[in-house]
């Protein structure tokens, strides 16, 4: 295993999803170290010395530092939560052009200081910054990974446990695809309480004939969750910081799990040469391996469309062939 060993982190971005993500990792003693970097210094160091007034409560000792590129010669992740963040009316995908001249910049200095770890990236839109980041730095894909669908599958599981009434850890079902408007629920291969879930909704219909319209209207809701909370409160955080935290437990304690995440496909669902979120099992080389979905034809025309969608805006980039 080539890539940096150790627990160190190293957060790229003090804002909202950042400092949700350092509180979760601080409570959940997943680092001994974390640097946090930002082009506010001021803010930076209060952040710092909030976030290390917590550690004598958390039961882990975790040195806590304003960090700097450096840090990241000997960092074993690299979590990019930096950019502009995504405005009440604006789509993920509208925010590329303005955060892609920012990853430029990061990138140069995390590779000018020899990074070698796993790289995680949560800024939006996330599958196209993702791809960005893998063409910027230079590593190898495996080491390149992008939040994807983690939290729209987490909302997902949370609106089934409440219609179902049972508990989220019982609902085993993912969102895939573009984490924003063109992502989809697999409903085929889903289950809840080990009973697939098409045979749940056939069975709920006898008594209510809406439940198909309800079940198209909870996801609609999962979808647009985060233009509901941007628009009342200006930023999601703790959902995402969360999401971000799990991701770095699978890495960090080599739990081979899978999780939806944007990982670039190879051939997979008949696509290659694209981020997007897909079930991928992770490891503390990153990505072990992509899932491939066993997909109705109609869910796999939706993935393909939600494919061509990012595609197209990766081409946009000019960073792709």
């Amino acid at each position: 295993m080539n890539v940096t060993q150790g627990n160190k982190v190293v957060l790229i971005g003090a804002g909202a999803v950042g400092i949700a993500y350092a509180y979760a990792i601080l409570n959940q003693g997943l680092t001994d170290h974390l640097a946090i970097i930002d082009i506010d210094e001021d803010m930076t160091w209060a952040q710092v010395e909030d976030l290390s007034h917590s550690v004598p409560f958390s039961g882990h000792n975790i040195q806590v530092t304003v960090g700097e590129y450096a840090d990241c010669r000997d960092a074993a992740m690299v979590v990019n939560c930096a950019g502009v963040a995504q405005r009440d009316g604006e789509t993920r995908l509208d925010l590329i052009s303005r955060n892609q001249e920012i990853f430029a910049s990061i990138n140069r200095q995390v590779m000018g200081n020899g990074f070698n770890g796993i790289y995680l990236v949560a800024t939006n839109p996330v599958d196209v910054l993702t791809y960005v980041t893998w063409k910027q730095t230079g590593l190898p894909s495996d080491q390149v990974i992008g939040s994807g669908t983690v939290l729209d599958t987490a909302r997902w599981r949370h609106n089934l446990s409440r219609r179902f009434d049972i508990a989220p850890s019982a609902v085993h079902a993912y969102v895939i695809g573009e984490h924003g408007d063109s992502e989809l629920p697999v409903m085929s291969s889903g289950s809840i309480a080990g009973v697939p879930i098409p045979r749940l909704v056939e069975k709920a219909a006898e008594t209510n004939p809406h439940i198909y319209d309800d079940i198209d209207q909870m996801f609609r809701e999962t979808r647009d969750a985060a233009y509901d909370i941007i628009r009342r409160k200006g930023n999601t955080s703790f959902g995402i910081g969360s999401a971000l935290a799990r991701i770095t437990r699978a890495i960090l304690r080599n739990e081979d799990v899978a999780l939806p995440v944007s990982a670039l496909l190879q051939g997979e669902y008949a696509r290659s040469d694209i981020y997007i979120g897909t079930p991928t099992i992770l490891n503390r080389g990153g990505v072990r391996n992509v899932v491939e979905l066993r997909l109705s034809e109609a869910e796999f025309e939706q993935f393909d469309a939600s494919a061509s969608t990012l595609r197209r805006v990766v081409e946009s980039t000019g960073l792709t062939g």
